[in-house]
């Protein structure tokens, strides 16, 4: 497996985004089927496993916890804080609250670092930046987190270019991860120059676009009831019918390539720049060795050039949130994408 820096880690150009074993996209796998995932994933070379406190209320940290634990010295371990589950009504269900205080971070490590099984996280994101708490307090509690050993670097998620420097002037950010693929080139706008500038690792998750660029996602109504897609504009019935006539042009060029339409996806990506790593999920061992053959994928700028003029901010049908997810993150999601330019 290729290797591409993250922060004071060397890690494998493409990680594993391990939420949909335990959360977001219907009903998950037994254990068994996630143990196998994690562990296959491990010997076929991946050594950046990404979690959250959000993920199933703690359940993804246990599994990923419980599973690794054994061979915590081989691969970097990334999760996140700022977003977890919290009994609000006090009637023991947990609900989405969104918490940056420096007390509730605090807590949320520890609680952590006990479900992982480990004396300390890697990489520790702020999840999503709670809008009523200064930036610089919330980086500051994981600075003092990092002088304390309990984590080694620190990352933002969903954050714009501005939050993202006022973070690094308090202590360097490691990695930021957004959402990027190429139907959701937000961060283009104005966050992948900022990562560059600063030195800082950007994190790509659903770079296969929620299963879009698989090509196999053809009918959204197959879509399991408590999938998060049911909730997202581009899977509205509607808008995707017209974003499925994106496919067939797409398809060709991976057939053309002698790749897959999910290769293709992450390829473009590693294509990209040198300092952004793919996160894709999957609970399927034969899709995970798929994901993983991206990186000895070659493209041509030509070809990097039909796939952005095809698949774009203006050829995708529908915003990437709805109105109240969109209000909880700090993204540029408006914009002039720089479509096309270089970002080595």
């Amino acid at each position: 497996m290729q290797t591409r820096q993250l922060g004071e880690f060397k890690v494998s150009a493409i990680g594993l985004g391990c939420m949909n074993l335990s959360h977001a996209y219907g009903s998950p796998p037994t254990f068994e089927v996630a143990e196998r995932l994690l562990l296959s994933a491990l010997d076929a070379g991946v050594t950046l496993f990404d979690t959250a406190a959000l993920y199933g209320f703690g359940v993804n940290e246990t599994l990923v916890g419980k599973v690794l634990k054994p061979h915590r010295q081989k691969f970097t371990l990334a999760s996140k804080c700022g977003m977890q589950g919290v009994d609000v009504a006090g009637d023991g269900k947990l609900v989405r609250v969104i918490d940056g205080r420096p007390e509730t971070i605090k807590k949320t490590c520890e609680d952590s670092l006990r479900r992982l099984q480990t004396d300390v996280i890697d990489l520790y994101y702020l999840h999503r930046w709670d809008k009523r708490v200064p930036i610089e307090d919330s980086v500051g509690v994981l600075s003092d987190l990092v002088r304390k050993g309990h984590i080694c670097s620190i990352g933002l998620s969903e954050v714009s270019a501005t939050t993202l420097r006022k973070a690094h002037a308090v202590h360097p950010i490691a990695a930021v991860q957004t959402e990027y693929s190429l139907w959701t080139r937000n961060p283009e706008i104005a966050v992948l120059d900022a990562c560059h500038a600063l030195g800082v690792t950007f994190v790509a998750f659903s770079p296969v676009a929620r299963a879009f660029l698989c090509g196999t996602l053809t009918d959204v109504g197959t879509l399991d009831a408590k999938d998060i897609r049911r909730g997202m504009p581009r899977f509205a019935p509607d808008h995707y019918a017209a974003n499925l006539k994106l496919l067939p042009g797409y398809r060709a060029i991976a057939d053309g390539l002698g790749c897959t339409p999910a290769q293709l996806a992450l390829a473009w990506l590693l294509h990209r720049a040198p300092y952004i790593i793919p996160i894709p999920g999957t609970t399927n061992i034969a899709h995970l060795r798929e994901d993983l053959g991206a990186a000895d994928v070659r493209l041509s700028a030509d070809v990097m050039s039909r796939l952005e003029g095809l698949i774009n901010s203006s050829t995708v049908h529908g915003e990437r949130y709805n109105a109240q997810s969109a209000s909880e993150v700090d993204t540029e999601e408006f914009g002039d994408v720089k479509s096309g330019a270089s970002l080595n």
